[in-house]
């Protein structure tokens, strides 16, 4: 990425959030957002952020305005829409008579069944601006953000889900990765956790591929373990499988909890995650407070496949960030 473009979108992303409207998150109204939906146009708080990730990329693209890194068109798009006030005159035109909309301290439910109603069944909007599954004339005042949506109901998810934190995932490199084309492969990685799932760019014609990309995840109250496939990406075929394996995320969750504020202490381990005959562990990967970070360096063995190993970095994100 060019760094003088890099920077210039930050500038711009900047002074967007900046503006009065965008000092509050869209759905809630806690103070200071540091997430946003890149195609739909708002600016939000952590705690809506997971619900917004629940809906899935094909309705809402959550971005850290921090942490991730913006394309220039995710910044043209937000820009283009203006921020929360702007989208929420379209998503909450008509919001019934005595709904209540949520506070900062709603709960879990509550936030939920607002934001899928906002965006996920647009129920608010305009009926002329509504989008519906297939083709449809959509009005030229809806904008590109809503570009993106279509009718969502039969993704809709059971229940309501609680999140706990964020989990930032750094795939750092691979090594001695098995061979799926006549002398190399083409391998990414993809990483699941619950129902959300994220993956790498795929690296041309690598054993021995270095990726040192971020991913995010949110954590739910009933987290599991992190899945971690690699695939060989093919054109013509189905991708191929390069192994897999479970990272157990206890030790890293446990630890962070009871070092909530981790900027009050100096760097030290917290916690490990020890290896065994039972996980994909090469060796001991402890848990650590870093530079005011909770973070986890591990090394996994890929299981089901002849050779290959995967360099990791977690780090714990908590709701209040």
């Amino acid at each position: 990425m060019d760094l003088g473009r890099a920077a210039s979108g930050r500038r711009r992303l900047k002074d967007l959030l900046l503006q009065k409207d965008n000092r509050v998150c869209s759905d809630c109204n806690a103070p200071d957002p540091k997430w946003a939906s890149a195609n739909i146009g708002v600016f939000i708080c952590l705690k809506c952020c997971g619900v917004h990730r629940s809906l899935g990329t094909h309705i809402s693209k959550v971005l850290s305005v921090t942490l991730d890194e913006w394309s220039d068109d995710e910044v043209d798009a937000m820009i283009e829409v203006g921020g929360n006030a702007s989208a929420n005159s379209i998503y909450e035109a008509y919001i019934p008579e005595g709904y209540t909309k949520p506070g900062p301290d709603a709960t879990p439910e509550q936030r939920s069944q607002f934001i899928r109603s906002k965006y996920e069944l647009q129920e608010f909007l305009k009926p002329s601006l509504r989008i519906v599954s297939g083709k449809s004339n959509q009005s030229s005042s809806s904008g590109s953000f809503m570009d993106s949506f279509r009718s969502a109901g039969s993704q809709r998810m059971e229940g309501m889900i609680e999140f706990i934190g964020m989990l930032k995932v750094k795939v750092i490199q691979g090594t001695n990765l098995a061979i799926r084309d006549i002398k190399s492969s083409d391998p990414y990685v993809v990483l699941n956790l619950g129902s959300q799932t994220v993956q790498t760019t795929v690296v041309r014609s690598n054993l021995n591929p270095v990726w040192n990309e971020e991913r995010m995840l949110s954590v739910p109250e009933h987290y599991g373990q992190l899945k971690l496939k690699v695939y060989d990406y093919d054109t013509f075929s189905a991708d191929d499988i390069m192994g897999e394996a479970d990272i157990d995320l206890q030790s890293l969750i446990t630890s962070a909890m009871a070092f909530r504020d981790p900027g009050m202490y100096s760097d030290m381990q917290i916690g490990k995650w020890l290896k065994s005959d039972d996980n994909a562990l090469i060796e001991d990967s402890p848990v650590e407070i870093s530079d005011g970070k909770i973070k986890q360096m591990m090394t996994i063995r890929l299981q089901n496949v002849e050779s290959g190993d995967i360099e990791l970095e977690l780090e714990w994100i908590p709701l209040d960030q």
